[in-house]
């Protein structure tokens, strides 16, 4: 069953991202062929994770949750992320640094969507998750006495999503 699971859903994703590619259909045989082949080789890469995972990868609640988020509150924190950047870039006011946060999240999942979220913020980028969940973050602009930041004042509400979604 993981491996089934695991090779459809790669397959739904290849052939997602290579519509209109062909003559059959949308896919040209050749690519419908490459597309069984990648898909077989991701199945059997991850059986073992999917097999662990099935219930926690595939819960509705979880999906929905997700959706919810992307186009919410993280496409909110984005255009203003965006507008803070464009700011900065116009009138030179940067201050850039390294900064510690300590979010408290407990499953990797919830850490890598809070780290893959930060990074796609413009501003910021995920340097490192170290072993007690702490992440490393650059940020473009890290006002003064502000050195160590709480989750908050650097992401704001995205750390609480994450554990909604994740956790």
């Amino acid at each position: 069953m993981p491996f089934t699971t695991s090779f459809l859903w790669s397959l739904i994703v290849y052939l997602i991202l290579t519509a209109g590619s062909g003559s059959v259909l949308l896919w040209s045989p050749a690519e419908l062929v490459a597309g069984i082949v990648i898909a077989a080789l991701i199945g059997y890469a991850t059986r073992n994770i999917m097999d662990e995972r099935l219930d926690y990868f595939f819960n509705p609640k979880r999906w929905v949750l997700f959706l919810i988020y992307a186009v919410g509150p993280f496409f909110y924190a984005m255009a203003k992320a965006n507008l803070d950047v464009a700011y900065r870039v116009i009138t030179g006011k940067i201050r850039p640094g390294i900064v510690k946060i300590s979010p408290g999240l407990t499953k990797d999942e919830s850490r890598t969507l809070l780290a893959n979220s930060i990074t796609l913020t413009p501003g910021t980028f995920t340097l490192e998750i170290d072993d007690e969940g702490n992440l490393y973050v650059h940020w473009i602009n890290v006002p003064p006495g502000k050195e160590k930041p709480t989750p908050e004042e650097l992401c704001g509400y995205l750390p609480k999503w994450a554990r909604r979604i994740a956790e």
